[in-house]
């Protein structure tokens, strides 16, 4: 065990994600102990040598009290309203406990547009990167003060999954108010905690029941958060905030998932994950083998039908004629220039069309190829 959580103390970036309900008190009120022995085991981590990212929630549950509100509000507007006032709120303890241990914080408010479109995308990278360099911790949030229902990450676990990848994390800490992964619910007599996951998608666990009142998140969330890391190479502990200092140190305590997969490119990782898909490109059963099996690109001369609007440069979806997707990738073309296209080989485009027609309609290292396991029809 020890040997495993090596990749957590020896990881040169860590990203840490804290939930609402870790940093308040039974009335949703801001609890500054909390905060602070969070902070003290950042610090911690800091001292090491290690670069911290820390994705916190808190924001909206910092606003309730001087709002004067009891509960988390059920719409939008006064949820905006209790962001905007928590969120300084809350920067503004997390700057003076770090400033204790002569260290600053960035806040770094994002939309869930900053990670789908690539040009914000490569924004939000320069931004990371330069208050990296210059020593600093950035705090970062959704900024709940503008996001809609429509168009949002939803959960700060999802937001924090995206960022490791980002931010080119080596390790992601999920804070929680649970200690580990259960079994089942941990309030069932039968529940038992769980060390070391090695593949998400062989566990057999009930994460039915929500989170805490306060938070958006439950154990789901955290879970696709946690596939999402260990898909491209990056262990995730899940563990309490009680226990932050315990897990950043490298103690056996939570749960530990392994990877299951390689480190990607940050465009194919913020094309798998993040991106939003303008259209779609329905294949052939060849193309789909030479997609998925072989790793080749897609040619035009494996596309039966093209579906949507889309731009040359646009991320959209490969899909068999069944209607299962089996892969994403950045369109060559233009949606109106392909039809012309369709079942023609690229020789042929080269002689008739010229010779700009003779590339790939999605190069391979602009594709991403989904597991089989995902490769199902999506809405």
């Amino acid at each position: 065990m020890s040997e495993l959580r090596e990749q957590i103390t020896g990881a040169a970036r860590v990203l840490v994600k804290v939930g609402s309900s870790s940093l308040t008190d039974a009335r949703g009120v801001l609890d500054p102990g909390k905060i602070e022995r969070l902070v003290d085991a950042l610090a911690a981590v800091r001292a090491r040598g290690q670069d911290v990212v820390l994705v916190s929630s808190g924001a909206m549950a910092s606003g309730l009290g001087p709002l004067g509100l009891k509960r988390r509000p059920r719409d939008l507007a006064s949820k905006q309203a209790a962001a905007s006032v928590g969120q300084s709120l809350l920067v503004g303890r997390y700057g003076a406990l770090f400033g204790r241990h002569g260290l600053t914080v960035g806040q770094v408010l994002l939309t869930a547009d900053d990670v789908a479109r690539q040009d914000h995308y490569r924004n939000a990278l320069r931004t990371f990167t330069k208050l990296l360099e210059l020593g600093v911790v950035p705090i970062v949030n959704e900024n709940d003060t503008v996001a809609t229902h429509e168009f949002r990450f939803g959960d700060n676990d999802r937001l924090a999954a995206l960022v490791a990848h980002l931010v080119g994390a080596d390790a992601l800490v999920l804070l929680s108010d649970v200690d580990a992964l259960y079994t089942a619910h941990p309030s069932h007599p039968d529940a038992r905690p769980i060390a070391v996951v090695d593949d998400i998608d062989d566990l057999e666990v009930d994460t039915e029941k929500s989170g805490a009142e306060i938070g958006t998140g439950g154990m789901e969330t955290k879970l696709q958060a946690a596939r999402i890391a260990t898909a491209s190479g990056i262990p995730v502990v899940l563990g309490s905030a009680e226990q932050a200092a315990a897990l950043l140190a490298g103690e056996p305590v939570g749960t530990l998932f392994l990877p299951t997969g390689k480190r990607r490119a940050r465009k194919l990782m913020w094309l798998a994950y993040a991106s939003v898909t303008k259209g779609e490109l329905v294949l052939d059963a060849g193309a789909v083998h030479a997609v998925t099996e072989r790793k080749a690109s897609l040619l035009p001369a494996g596309i039966v039908e093209v579906r949507g609007q889309f731009a040359a440069g646009d991320p959209v979806r490969l899909v068999s004629e069944s209607g299962s997707v089996v892969a994403r990738g950045l369109v060559n073309y233009d949606s109106d220039e392909l039809p012309a296209m369709i079942g023609r080989s690229t020789h042929e485009l080269a002689e008739n069309l010229g010779a700009q027609f003779d590339r790939e309609v999605v190069h391979r290292d602009d594709l991403i190829v989904k597991a089989r396991r995902e490769r199902r029809a999506q809405p």
